[in-house]
Protein backbone atom coordinates (compact mmCIF):
# COMPACT_ATOMS: atom_id res chain seq x y z
CA UNK A 1 0.00 0.00 0.00
CA UNK A 2 2.65 2.38 0.87
CA UNK A 3 4.58 2.48 -2.66
CA UNK A 4 3.24 2.96 -6.73
CA UNK A 5 6.07 0.93 -7.73
CA UNK A 6 5.15 -1.73 -9.38
CA UNK A 7 8.51 -3.94 -9.19
CA UNK A 8 8.34 -3.39 -5.56
CA UNK A 9 4.57 -4.59 -5.03
CA UNK A 10 5.64 -7.62 -6.65
CA UNK A 11 8.38 -8.62 -4.70
CA UNK A 12 6.44 -7.77 -1.13
CA UNK A 13 3.74 -9.67 -3.07
CA UNK A 14 5.72 -12.74 -3.43
CA UNK A 15 7.80 -12.83 -0.04
CA UNK A 16 4.15 -12.48 1.45
CA UNK A 17 2.74 -15.38 -0.04
CA UNK A 18 5.94 -17.12 1.05
CA UNK A 19 5.50 -16.43 4.68
CA UNK A 20 1.95 -17.23 3.87
CA UNK A 21 2.71 -20.68 2.68
CA UNK A 22 5.16 -21.41 5.71
CA UNK A 23 2.68 -20.42 8.30
CA UNK A 24 -0.27 -22.69 6.54
CA UNK A 25 2.65 -25.59 7.17
CA UNK A 26 3.06 -24.77 10.51
CA UNK A 27 -0.71 -23.87 10.93
CA UNK A 28 -1.01 -27.90 9.73
CA UNK A 29 2.23 -29.33 11.65
CA UNK A 30 0.52 -27.55 14.94
CA UNK A 31 -3.25 -28.88 14.23
CA UNK A 32 -1.37 -32.40 13.42
CA UNK A 33 0.27 -32.23 17.02
CA UNK A 34 -2.67 -30.98 19.11
CA UNK A 35 -5.16 -33.30 17.82
CA UNK A 36 -3.10 -36.33 18.25
CA UNK A 37 -5.33 -39.01 19.62
CA UNK A 38 -1.94 -41.68 20.38
CA UNK A 39 -0.82 -39.20 23.32
CA UNK A 40 -3.31 -40.32 25.73
CA UNK A 41 -4.77 -43.68 24.59
CA UNK A 42 -3.99 -46.35 27.04
CA UNK A 43 -1.49 -49.03 26.84
CA UNK A 44 -2.89 -52.30 28.05
CA UNK A 45 -3.04 -55.11 25.75
CA UNK A 46 -6.62 -55.52 24.53
CA UNK A 47 -7.79 -53.93 21.35
CA UNK A 48 -10.54 -50.78 21.99
CA UNK A 49 -11.38 -48.10 19.15
CA UNK A 50 -9.14 -45.02 19.97
CA UNK A 51 -11.04 -42.37 21.59
CA UNK A 52 -10.81 -38.56 20.44
CA UNK A 53 -8.77 -36.69 23.69
CA UNK A 54 -8.25 -32.66 23.70
CA UNK A 55 -5.07 -31.61 24.34
CA UNK A 56 -5.28 -28.44 27.01
CA UNK A 57 -5.33 -25.00 26.07
CA UNK A 58 -2.07 -23.13 26.91
CA UNK A 59 -1.36 -19.68 28.66
CA UNK A 60 1.43 -17.66 29.55
CA UNK A 61 3.22 -16.76 32.72
CA UNK A 62 1.32 -13.99 34.58
CA UNK A 63 2.83 -11.39 36.88
CA UNK A 64 0.33 -9.67 39.65
CA UNK A 65 2.51 -8.96 41.99
CA UNK A 66 2.57 -4.87 41.14
CA UNK A 67 -0.81 -4.38 40.13
CA UNK A 68 -2.46 -6.59 42.49
CA UNK A 69 -0.20 -4.38 45.52
CA UNK A 70 -1.27 -1.10 43.29
CA UNK A 71 -4.47 -1.76 43.87
CA UNK A 72 -4.66 -2.71 47.64
CA UNK A 73 -2.87 0.49 48.63
CA UNK A 74 -4.86 2.35 46.80
CA UNK A 75 -8.25 1.08 46.89
CA UNK A 76 -8.28 -0.48 50.57
CA UNK A 77 -5.58 2.00 51.69
CA UNK A 78 -3.68 -0.93 52.93
CA UNK A 79 0.03 -1.38 52.81
CA UNK A 80 0.64 -3.30 49.37
CA UNK A 81 3.89 -4.72 50.45
CA UNK A 82 2.22 -6.93 53.80
CA UNK A 83 0.38 -8.74 51.06
CA UNK A 84 3.58 -10.14 49.01
CA UNK A 85 2.95 -13.67 50.37
CA UNK A 86 -0.57 -14.30 49.30
CA UNK A 87 -0.28 -12.97 46.04
CA UNK A 88 2.82 -15.10 45.16
CA UNK A 89 0.83 -17.86 46.53
CA UNK A 90 -1.60 -16.83 43.99
CA UNK A 91 0.57 -16.70 41.22
CA UNK A 92 2.30 -20.37 42.15
CA UNK A 93 -0.76 -21.92 41.93
CA UNK A 94 -1.52 -20.73 38.66
CA UNK A 95 2.36 -22.25 37.75
CA UNK A 96 0.57 -25.35 38.75
CA UNK A 97 -2.50 -25.18 37.40
CA UNK A 98 -0.84 -24.78 33.72
CA UNK A 99 0.53 -28.31 33.76
CA UNK A 100 -1.91 -31.09 35.70
CA UNK A 101 -1.01 -33.89 36.27
CA UNK A 102 -3.56 -36.39 33.99
CA UNK A 103 -5.18 -38.01 37.19
CA UNK A 104 -7.98 -36.64 40.21
CA UNK A 105 -5.09 -34.32 41.78
CA UNK A 106 -4.76 -32.74 38.57
CA UNK A 107 -8.95 -32.03 38.25
CA UNK A 108 -8.63 -30.91 41.93
CA UNK A 109 -6.12 -28.52 41.28
CA UNK A 110 -7.43 -27.12 38.30
CA UNK A 111 -10.83 -26.80 40.58
CA UNK A 112 -9.16 -25.38 43.66
CA UNK A 113 -7.91 -22.47 40.73
CA UNK A 114 -10.97 -21.82 39.19
CA UNK A 115 -12.31 -21.47 42.80
CA UNK A 116 -9.90 -19.21 44.19
CA UNK A 117 -10.45 -17.00 40.51
CA UNK A 118 -13.93 -15.80 42.70
CA UNK A 119 -12.15 -14.46 45.36
CA UNK A 120 -9.71 -12.46 43.03
CA UNK A 121 -12.60 -11.50 41.27
CA UNK A 122 -14.61 -10.18 44.36
CA UNK A 123 -11.53 -7.95 45.63
CA UNK A 124 -9.52 -7.14 42.83
CA UNK A 125 -12.13 -6.37 39.76
CA UNK A 126 -14.47 -3.41 40.08
CA UNK A 127 -16.83 -3.33 37.62
CA UNK A 128 -15.61 -0.02 36.49
CA UNK A 129 -12.24 -0.09 35.75
CA UNK A 130 -9.71 -2.47 34.55
CA UNK A 131 -6.65 -3.48 36.31
CA UNK A 132 -4.58 -3.47 33.05
CA UNK A 133 -3.67 -6.84 33.22
CA UNK A 134 -4.41 -9.30 29.86
CA UNK A 135 -5.21 -12.79 30.16
CA UNK A 136 -3.10 -14.58 27.36
CA UNK A 137 -4.40 -18.14 26.34
CA UNK A 138 -3.78 -20.45 23.06
CA UNK A 139 -6.37 -21.84 21.25
CA UNK A 140 -5.95 -25.81 22.27
CA UNK A 141 -6.59 -27.35 18.28
CA UNK A 142 -5.05 -24.36 16.34
CA UNK A 143 -2.32 -22.79 18.70
CA UNK A 144 -3.91 -18.90 17.68
CA UNK A 145 -3.74 -16.86 20.58
CA UNK A 146 -6.34 -14.83 22.16
CA UNK A 147 -6.16 -12.37 25.17
CA UNK A 148 -8.15 -9.93 27.16
CA UNK A 149 -8.64 -8.07 30.14
CA UNK A 150 -11.66 -9.91 31.55
CA UNK A 151 -11.09 -12.41 34.09
CA UNK A 152 -13.94 -14.37 32.47
CA UNK A 153 -11.54 -15.12 29.60
CA UNK A 154 -9.22 -16.65 32.31
CA UNK A 155 -12.17 -18.52 33.95
CA UNK A 156 -13.90 -19.85 30.82
CA UNK A 157 -10.18 -21.62 29.58
CA UNK A 158 -9.53 -23.00 33.36
CA UNK A 159 -13.01 -24.33 32.72
CA UNK A 160 -11.96 -25.45 29.30
CA UNK A 161 -8.86 -27.45 30.88
CA UNK A 162 -10.85 -29.31 33.26
CA UNK A 163 -12.85 -30.70 30.09
CA UNK A 164 -9.98 -31.60 28.28
CA UNK A 165 -8.34 -33.08 31.23
CA UNK A 166 -11.51 -34.78 31.91
CA UNK A 167 -11.32 -36.26 27.82
CA UNK A 168 -7.67 -37.24 28.42
CA UNK A 169 -8.39 -39.06 31.84
CA UNK A 170 -11.29 -41.18 29.80
CA UNK A 171 -9.44 -41.87 26.72
CA UNK A 172 -6.84 -43.66 29.08
CA UNK A 173 -9.18 -46.12 30.22
CA UNK A 174 -8.42 -49.97 30.05
CA UNK A 175 -12.09 -50.66 28.24
CA UNK A 176 -11.46 -54.64 28.13
CA UNK A 177 -12.24 -53.97 31.76
CA UNK A 178 -15.58 -53.39 33.55
CA UNK A 179 -14.01 -50.73 36.01
CA UNK A 180 -12.34 -49.22 32.93
CA UNK A 181 -14.95 -48.60 31.06
CA UNK A 182 -16.44 -47.29 33.96
CA UNK A 183 -14.30 -44.83 34.38
CA UNK A 184 -14.07 -43.78 31.02
CA UNK A 185 -18.41 -43.56 30.60
CA UNK A 186 -17.68 -40.98 34.29
CA UNK A 187 -14.85 -39.18 32.55
CA UNK A 188 -16.30 -38.31 28.89
CA UNK A 189 -20.06 -37.26 31.15
CA UNK A 190 -18.04 -34.85 33.16
CA UNK A 191 -16.14 -33.65 30.00
CA UNK A 192 -19.41 -33.27 28.26
CA UNK A 193 -20.56 -31.26 31.67
CA UNK A 194 -17.62 -28.58 31.64
CA UNK A 195 -18.36 -28.49 27.88
CA UNK A 196 -21.64 -27.27 28.38
CA UNK A 197 -21.50 -25.45 31.24
CA UNK A 198 -18.88 -23.49 29.45
CA UNK A 199 -21.06 -22.99 26.42
CA UNK A 200 -23.93 -21.84 28.69
CA UNK A 201 -22.23 -19.13 31.03
CA UNK A 202 -19.00 -17.70 29.02
CA UNK A 203 -19.86 -15.84 26.42
CA UNK A 204 -18.15 -13.47 23.94
CA UNK A 205 -15.21 -15.85 24.21
CA UNK A 206 -11.98 -14.87 21.79
CA UNK A 207 -10.75 -18.12 20.84
CA UNK A 208 -12.39 -20.40 18.55
CA UNK A 209 -12.41 -23.53 20.80
CA UNK A 210 -14.82 -21.64 23.10
CA UNK A 211 -16.90 -20.33 20.41
CA UNK A 212 -20.78 -22.11 20.87
CA UNK A 213 -20.47 -23.96 17.85
CA UNK A 214 -17.24 -25.36 18.90
CA UNK A 215 -18.35 -25.95 22.20
CA UNK A 216 -21.98 -27.69 20.75
CA UNK A 217 -19.59 -29.94 18.99
CA UNK A 218 -17.72 -30.98 21.60
CA UNK A 219 -20.77 -31.55 23.95
CA UNK A 220 -21.63 -33.82 21.25
CA UNK A 221 -18.59 -35.39 20.66
CA UNK A 222 -18.41 -36.87 24.14
CA UNK A 223 -21.95 -37.78 24.19
CA UNK A 224 -21.27 -40.08 21.56
CA UNK A 225 -17.88 -41.49 23.37
CA UNK A 226 -20.01 -42.36 26.32
CA UNK A 227 -22.34 -43.76 23.91
CA UNK A 228 -19.35 -46.08 22.90
CA UNK A 229 -18.54 -47.12 25.80
CA UNK A 230 -22.16 -48.05 27.18
CA UNK A 231 -21.79 -50.46 23.91
CA UNK A 232 -18.95 -51.97 24.57
CA UNK A 233 -19.94 -52.42 28.32
CA UNK A 234 -23.15 -54.63 26.86
CA UNK A 235 -20.99 -56.57 24.63
CA UNK A 236 -19.09 -57.16 27.97
CA UNK A 237 -22.02 -58.18 29.85
CA UNK A 238 -24.48 -60.01 27.79
CA UNK A 239 -24.42 -63.85 26.97
CA UNK A 240 -23.40 -63.34 23.17
CA UNK A 241 -25.06 -66.47 22.30
CA UNK A 242 -29.12 -65.23 23.48
CA UNK A 243 -31.21 -64.14 20.75
CA UNK A 244 -32.79 -61.33 22.55
CA UNK A 245 -29.23 -59.96 23.85
CA UNK A 246 -27.81 -59.89 19.99
CA UNK A 247 -31.13 -57.90 18.99
CA UNK A 248 -30.00 -55.84 22.36
CA UNK A 249 -26.13 -55.35 20.67
CA UNK A 250 -27.27 -54.75 17.02
CA UNK A 251 -29.99 -51.86 18.35
CA UNK A 252 -27.14 -50.72 20.72
CA UNK A 253 -24.68 -50.60 18.46
CA UNK A 254 -27.23 -48.55 15.84
CA UNK A 255 -27.93 -46.02 18.44
CA UNK A 256 -23.66 -45.31 18.56
CA UNK A 257 -24.25 -44.80 14.85
CA UNK A 258 -26.98 -42.08 15.27
CA UNK A 259 -25.42 -40.47 17.43
CA UNK A 260 -22.15 -40.19 15.54
CA UNK A 261 -24.04 -39.33 12.48
CA UNK A 262 -24.77 -36.37 14.67
CA UNK A 263 -21.64 -35.32 15.16
CA UNK A 264 -19.87 -35.41 11.95
CA UNK A 265 -23.34 -33.20 10.88
CA UNK A 266 -21.90 -30.60 13.56
CA UNK A 267 -18.73 -30.78 12.55
CA UNK A 268 -19.28 -30.16 8.89
CA UNK A 269 -21.22 -26.93 10.00
CA UNK A 270 -19.85 -23.88 8.29
CA UNK A 271 -17.92 -22.16 11.81
CA UNK A 272 -16.80 -25.90 12.69
CA UNK A 273 -16.19 -27.15 9.13
CA UNK A 274 -12.53 -25.12 8.62
CA UNK A 275 -11.62 -25.66 12.67
CA UNK A 276 -12.08 -28.88 13.21
CA UNK A 277 -9.04 -31.34 12.29
CA UNK A 278 -9.41 -33.56 9.14
CA UNK A 279 -8.34 -36.73 11.70
CA UNK A 280 -11.51 -36.00 14.16
CA UNK A 281 -13.93 -35.57 10.95
CA UNK A 282 -12.69 -38.98 9.45
CA UNK A 283 -12.89 -41.08 12.68
CA UNK A 284 -15.92 -39.98 13.94
CA UNK A 285 -17.10 -40.67 10.11
CA UNK A 286 -15.63 -43.89 10.47
CA UNK A 287 -16.50 -44.91 13.51
CA UNK A 288 -20.53 -43.96 12.38
CA UNK A 289 -20.00 -46.17 9.50
CA UNK A 290 -18.51 -49.17 11.61
CA UNK A 291 -21.28 -49.09 14.04
CA UNK A 292 -23.74 -49.45 11.55
CA UNK A 293 -21.82 -52.17 10.18
CA UNK A 294 -22.00 -53.86 13.69
CA UNK A 295 -25.32 -52.78 13.62
CA UNK A 296 -25.93 -55.47 10.86
CA UNK A 297 -23.66 -57.70 11.63
CA UNK A 298 -25.25 -58.77 15.45
CA UNK A 299 -28.81 -58.77 13.62
CA UNK A 300 -27.84 -61.77 11.25
CA UNK A 301 -25.61 -63.38 14.03
CA UNK A 302 -29.20 -63.70 15.82
CA UNK A 303 -31.27 -64.75 13.10
CA UNK A 304 -28.42 -67.49 11.40
CA UNK A 305 -26.91 -68.53 14.91
CA UNK A 306 -29.66 -68.80 17.42
CA UNK A 307 -32.43 -71.68 17.26
CA UNK A 308 -36.08 -71.21 16.31
CA UNK A 309 -38.06 -70.00 19.19
CA UNK A 310 -40.15 -72.69 21.59
CA UNK A 311 -43.63 -71.63 21.92
CA UNK A 312 -43.05 -70.45 25.34
CA UNK A 313 -40.54 -68.11 24.01
CA UNK A 314 -41.88 -66.95 20.54
CA UNK A 315 -44.23 -64.54 22.35
CA UNK A 316 -41.20 -62.40 23.45
CA UNK A 317 -39.24 -62.69 20.49
CA UNK A 318 -41.91 -61.40 18.36
CA UNK A 319 -42.46 -58.47 20.86
CA UNK A 320 -38.86 -57.61 20.28
CA UNK A 321 -38.49 -57.81 17.11
CA UNK A 322 -41.73 -55.80 16.09
CA UNK A 323 -39.31 -52.79 17.25
CA UNK A 324 -36.42 -54.06 15.84
CA UNK A 325 -36.33 -52.96 12.88
CA UNK A 326 -37.41 -49.03 11.11
CA UNK A 327 -39.32 -50.93 8.79
CA UNK A 328 -40.17 -54.41 8.61
CA UNK A 329 -38.81 -56.67 5.94
CA UNK A 330 -40.33 -58.29 3.36
CA UNK A 331 -41.18 -61.29 2.98
CA UNK A 332 -43.40 -63.90 5.23
CA UNK A 333 -45.32 -62.93 8.40
CA UNK A 334 -42.51 -62.47 11.28
CA UNK A 335 -44.14 -66.09 12.79
CA UNK A 336 -43.29 -67.92 9.94
CA UNK A 337 -40.00 -65.63 9.57
CA UNK A 338 -38.61 -66.42 13.28
CA UNK A 339 -39.85 -70.33 12.85
CA UNK A 340 -38.65 -71.20 9.65
CA UNK A 341 -34.47 -71.94 9.90
CA UNK A 342 -34.47 -70.63 5.97
CA UNK A 343 -36.26 -67.67 5.91
CA UNK A 344 -34.15 -66.27 8.96
CA UNK A 345 -30.70 -67.52 6.95
CA UNK A 346 -32.22 -65.26 3.88
CA UNK A 347 -32.72 -62.12 6.17
CA UNK A 348 -29.72 -62.56 8.05
CA UNK A 349 -27.88 -62.67 4.81
CA UNK A 350 -29.43 -59.74 3.43
CA UNK A 351 -28.17 -57.87 6.89
CA UNK A 352 -25.00 -59.42 6.50
CA UNK A 353 -24.53 -57.90 3.13
CA UNK A 354 -25.79 -54.82 4.20
CA UNK A 355 -22.58 -55.39 7.07
CA UNK A 356 -19.88 -56.03 4.90
CA UNK A 357 -21.03 -52.41 2.23
CA UNK A 358 -20.45 -50.82 5.41
CA UNK A 359 -17.54 -52.81 6.98
CA UNK A 360 -15.85 -51.37 3.67
CA UNK A 361 -17.21 -48.16 3.14
CA UNK A 362 -15.52 -47.57 6.74
CA UNK A 363 -12.32 -48.45 5.27
CA UNK A 364 -12.01 -46.54 2.44
CA UNK A 365 -12.42 -43.16 4.61
CA UNK A 366 -10.32 -44.04 7.16
CA UNK A 367 -7.66 -45.05 4.33
CA UNK A 368 -8.17 -40.71 3.47
CA UNK A 369 -6.57 -39.93 6.49
CA UNK A 370 -2.66 -40.01 6.56
CA UNK A 371 -3.03 -39.30 10.63
CA UNK A 372 -5.64 -41.96 11.24
CA UNK A 373 -3.46 -44.59 8.57
CA UNK A 374 -0.80 -44.11 11.36
CA UNK A 375 -3.25 -45.67 13.69
CA UNK A 376 -2.58 -49.44 13.83
CA UNK A 377 -5.17 -50.39 16.81
CA UNK A 378 -8.00 -48.80 14.37
CA UNK A 379 -6.98 -50.78 11.51
CA UNK A 380 -6.55 -53.78 13.11
CA UNK A 381 -10.63 -53.18 14.41
CA UNK A 382 -11.73 -51.98 11.05
CA UNK A 383 -10.24 -55.18 9.01
CA UNK A 384 -11.25 -57.59 12.14
CA UNK A 385 -14.58 -57.07 12.03
CA UNK A 386 -14.69 -56.68 7.69
CA UNK A 387 -12.93 -60.26 7.98
CA UNK A 388 -15.64 -61.46 10.31
CA UNK A 389 -18.52 -60.87 8.62
CA UNK A 390 -17.23 -61.93 5.41
CA UNK A 391 -16.44 -65.53 6.92
CA UNK A 392 -19.83 -65.49 8.60
CA UNK A 393 -21.24 -65.21 5.03
CA UNK A 394 -19.18 -67.10 2.66
CA UNK A 395 -20.66 -69.81 5.90
CA UNK A 396 -24.47 -69.30 5.35
CA UNK A 397 -24.28 -68.47 1.53
CA UNK A 398 -25.13 -71.22 0.05
CA UNK A 399 -23.90 -72.73 -3.74
CA UNK A 400 -27.97 -73.27 -4.81
CA UNK A 401 -29.03 -69.74 -3.51
CA UNK A 402 -31.53 -68.52 -6.58
CA UNK A 403 -33.15 -65.84 -4.91
CA UNK A 404 -31.88 -62.36 -4.96
CA UNK A 405 -30.32 -61.14 -1.20
CA UNK A 406 -32.51 -58.48 -0.69
CA UNK A 407 -32.03 -55.32 0.67
CA UNK A 408 -32.08 -55.27 4.80
CA UNK A 409 -34.10 -52.62 6.46
CA UNK A 410 -32.15 -50.29 8.91
CA UNK A 411 -32.06 -51.30 12.58
CA UNK A 412 -34.21 -49.47 15.02
CA UNK A 413 -31.43 -47.84 17.63
CA UNK A 414 -32.12 -48.52 21.51
CA UNK A 415 -30.06 -48.08 24.57
CA UNK A 416 -30.58 -49.36 27.82
CA UNK A 417 -27.99 -46.57 29.24
CA UNK A 418 -28.47 -43.00 28.30
CA UNK A 419 -25.50 -40.66 28.65
CA UNK A 420 -25.81 -38.21 31.09
CA UNK A 421 -24.33 -34.43 30.87
CA UNK A 422 -22.75 -34.23 34.27
CA UNK A 423 -22.26 -30.29 35.61
CA UNK A 424 -18.83 -29.65 36.87
CA UNK A 425 -19.28 -30.07 41.24
CA UNK A 426 -16.85 -26.87 41.89
CA UNK A 427 -18.13 -27.31 45.92
CA UNK A 428 -15.95 -30.76 46.18
CA UNK A 429 -13.06 -28.56 46.00
CA UNK A 430 -13.04 -26.62 49.13
CA UNK A 431 -10.57 -23.53 49.66
CA UNK A 432 -10.28 -20.42 51.73
CA UNK A 433 -9.68 -16.79 50.22
CA UNK A 434 -5.78 -15.97 50.30
CA UNK A 435 -6.47 -12.91 51.07
CA UNK A 436 -9.47 -12.86 54.01
CA UNK A 437 -6.66 -10.67 55.65
CA UNK A 438 -7.85 -7.55 54.18
CA UNK A 439 -11.28 -7.72 56.04
CA UNK A 440 -14.80 -9.40 55.35
CA UNK A 441 -15.63 -10.02 51.84
CA UNK A 442 -19.28 -8.80 52.12
CA UNK A 443 -17.89 -5.58 53.04
CA UNK A 444 -13.71 -5.44 52.13
CA UNK A 445 -14.59 -5.74 48.01
CA UNK A 446 -13.67 -4.16 45.03
CA UNK A 447 -17.11 -3.07 44.17
CA UNK A 448 -17.10 -1.00 47.70
CA UNK A 449 -16.17 2.38 47.83
CA UNK A 450 -13.12 3.71 50.47
CA UNK A 451 -12.04 6.98 51.08
CA UNK A 452 -8.49 7.49 51.53
CA UNK A 453 -7.51 5.95 55.88
CA UNK A 454 -7.80 9.20 57.94
CA UNK A 455 -6.50 9.20 61.62
CA UNK A 456 -8.73 10.93 64.10
CA UNK A 457 -7.13 11.57 67.81
CA UNK A 458 -9.96 11.35 70.58
CA UNK A 459 -8.85 12.58 74.15
CA UNK A 460 -10.45 9.94 76.99
CA UNK A 461 -12.61 12.16 79.08
CA UNK A 462 -14.10 11.10 82.65
CA UNK A 463 -16.73 9.79 80.70
CA UNK A 464 -14.34 7.63 78.10
CA UNK A 465 -14.47 8.07 74.78
CA UNK A 466 -18.07 8.82 74.38
CA UNK A 467 -19.04 5.85 71.88
CA UNK A 468 -19.47 2.06 71.69
CA UNK A 469 -18.21 -0.49 69.72
CA UNK A 470 -19.75 -3.99 67.92
CA UNK A 471 -18.41 -6.63 65.89
CA UNK A 472 -15.37 -7.37 64.60
CA UNK A 473 -12.82 -6.79 62.00
CA UNK A 474 -14.20 -4.60 60.83
CA UNK A 475 -15.10 -3.25 64.44
CA UNK A 476 -18.34 -0.84 63.78
CA UNK A 477 -18.95 2.04 65.64
CA UNK A 478 -22.51 1.57 67.18
CA UNK A 479 -23.68 4.45 68.83
CA UNK A 480 -22.12 8.07 69.70
CA UNK A 481 -22.60 9.43 73.10
CA UNK A 482 -23.91 12.84 72.99
CA UNK A 483 -21.62 16.08 74.38
CA UNK A 484 -19.47 13.21 74.72
CA UNK A 485 -15.64 13.35 73.56
CA UNK A 486 -16.60 11.56 70.42
CA UNK A 487 -19.30 13.59 69.07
Amino acid sequence: RATSNHKVKETVALELSYVNSNLQLLKEELEELNSSMDVYQNDSESISVPMIPLGLKETKELDLLVPLKDFISEHYGEEGVLFEKEIKEFMELRQAMRTPSRNEAGLELLMEYYNQLYFLDSRFFPPSKTLGIFFHWYDSLTGVPSHQRALAFEKGSVLFNLGALHTQIGARQDRASLPGLNQAIDAFQKAAGAFNYLKENFSNAPSLDMSTASLTMLVRLMVAQVQECVFEKMTLLRAQNDFLARLQLAQEAARVEDVYSLVHQTMSQPHVKDYVPFSWTTMVQVKSEHFKALSHYFAAIALCDCPAPSDAELLEQEKAFLQFHVTMPEGPSLRVLLQDPEERRKLGKAHLKKAIMKHEEAMRIHGLCKILRKMDILQEVLSFAHKRSLSKYSEIDHEEDFFETGEAPDIHPKTHQKPEIKSPNFSQVKVTDLFHRLGPLSVFSAKNKWYPARRVHLMRGENGFGFTLRGDSPVLIAGVIPGGCAA
